[in-house]
C-alpha cells in the first residue's frame, strides 16, 4: 500500500461505489431479492450473504463491483447502522430516504415502494427523452442546411451573375448565405447555447414567473416528470405511516431548486394547519398539476387517504407517461414541419435565383 495515496482496497471501493450508484437496474433485482427472502424470514444480514454468495459464485469471484457494495453494506449493519445510512455512498439520497422509514420493521415494504417509485419514475424518462431529443435533432440538422446552401450552394450562383440585382427571395437567400459565410460560428452557437440554458432552467429557475412557464413545453414536460416522481415518493412515504408534513420535509433533501421552492411554499400553509390540497392551492404554483390539486383538497380530508394519493399517484402515472407520447409526437411534427419549410424556402430561393441568372443573361 503506498503511504500516501490509495491502497487497493480503497480504489476497488471507490470503483465498486461508481458502479453501484450507475447501475439502478441492478440495485433494484438485489432489493427484489431481499424482499423474497425477508418474506421467507430470512435475517438482512442472512439475505445479504446469500446473495453475495451468488454474486460471487460462492467467493470465486469476491471484487465484482456488486458484491463489494453488499460486503460493506454488511459491514456497516453490524456497526450498528440502519439499512438506509448503509447505503450512503452507493445509492442515490432518494433511495435512501424512502428505505429509512423501514429501517425498524418495515424494511420490506419500505423496499417495495422503493422499487414501486423508481420503476415509475424510469417509465416516464424514456418518452421524456424521445419528446426532447429529436426536435434538437431537427434543429441542429437546420442550422446545417442553411449552412451547406449558403456556403456552397449560393456563392457559385451569385458568381455566376455577379451584377445581378437579387429579388424577392432570391435576395433574402444570398443575404443568409453572406451573413452566415461571415458569422458561422455565431450560427453554429446559437441552439446549442440555448438548449444549455434552457436545460439548466428546467431545475434551476423556481419562482412565480416560471409557473407560467410550466404550461409550455419543455418546462411542461418537466413538471409533469417531477410532479409524477414527487406524488410517487408522497404516496410511498404516507402509505409507510409518515406524517404529510415530515414527508415533505424528508423530500427536500435531495430535491431540486425548482422542487424545493414548491415544497416550502406548501410547507408554509402546512405549518398553518391546512392539508395537503389547501396549501398546493394556496401555494399558487400550478404543482404538481391544477386537476390533481383540486383532487388532493378533496381526499385529503377523507378518512382513507393514504389509499386515495397511492390511487392518485399511480393514475397520474399511467397518464403522465401516455400524454408525454402525445406531447413528444406534437413536438416532432411541429419540429419536421420547421426542417421542411426552410428546406422549401431554400428550394424556392435557389430556383428565384436561376430564374433571375437567366433573365440577366437573356
Amino acid at each position: 500500500m503506498a503511504k500516501n495515496g490509495f491502497s487497493l482496497t480503497d480504489i476497488n471501493r471507490v470503483y465498486a461505489q461508481i458502479i453501484c450508484r450507475m447501475s439502478g437496474g441492478t440495485r433494484l433485482k438485489i432489493y427484489r431479492k431481499l424482499i423474497s427472502l425477508l418474506h421467507n424470514r430470512f435475517s438482512l444480514m442472512d439475505a445479504l450473504d446469500r446473495i453475495r454468495g451468488i454474486i460471487t459464485n460462492d467467493g470465486k469471484n469476491p471484487d465484482e463491483p456488486m458484491a463489494l457494495a453488499i460486503l460493506y453494506w454488511s459491514r456497516s449493519l453490524q456497526n450498528g447502522n440502519p439499512f438506509s445510512v448503509a447505503l450512503e455512498g452507493w445509492a442515490p439520497a432518494r433511495e435512501r430516504l424512502m428505505l429509512s422509514v423501514g429501517d425498524v420493521s418495515h424494511l420490506e415494504g419500505a423496499l417495495e415502494n422503493l422499487i414501486k417509485v423508481t420503476e415509475g419514475t424510469n417509465r416516464m424518462t424514456a418518452p421524456l427523452i424521445g419528446a426532447v431529443s429529436y426536435p434538437m435533432f431537427l434543429s441542429m440538422m437546420t442550422v446545417l442546411i442553411i449552412y451547406a446552401i449558403g456556403a456552397y450552394m449560393v456563392p457559385p450562383m451569385m458568381n455566376a451573375a455577379p451584377n445581378t440585382r437579387w429579388t424577392g427571395s432570391a435576395k433574402d437567400l444570398v443575404a443568409l448565405s453572406v451573413w452566415i459565410q461571415k458569422n458561422w460560428l455565431i450560427a453554429f452557437s446559437i441552439l446549442p447555447t440555448l438548449f444549455v440554458l434552457i436545460f439548466l432552467s428546467l431545475s434551476r429557475w423556481k419562482g412565480k414567473t416560471r409557473a407560467l412557464f410550466d404550461n409550455v413545453p419543455p418546462w411542461s414536460l418537466y413538471r409533469i416528470f417531477v410532479g409524477v416522481t414527487w406524488l410517487l415518493a408522497m404516496a410511498a412515504l404516507v402509505r409507510a405511516g409518515t406524517p404529510v408534513s415530515q414527508a415533505l420535509r424528508s423530500l427536500r433533501h435531495d430535491a431540486s431548486p425548482y422542487l424545493l421552492y414548491r415544497i416550502d411554499s406548501a410547507l408554509v400553509y402546512i405549518n398553518n394547519g391546512d392539508n395537503l390540497g389547501e396549501a398546493l392551492f394556496k401555494a399558487d404554483l400550478g404543482f404538481p398539476d391544477t386537476e390533481i390539486i383540486g383532487d388532493l383538497r378533496i381526499y385529503s380530508e377523507m378518512d382513507n387517504f393514504q389509499g386515495a394519493l397511492d390511487q392518485m399517484a399511480n393514475e397520474w402515472l399511467e397518464n403522465s407517461v401516455t400524454g408525454i407520447e402525445q406531447k413528444a409526437g406534437v413536438l416532432n411534427m411541429v419540429a419536421t414541419l420547421f426542417v421542411s419549410g426552410v428546406i422549401a424556402w431554400s428550394v424556392m430561393g435557389t430556383f428565384a435565383m436561376q430564374e433571375q441568372i437567366t433573365k440577366s443573361m437573356g
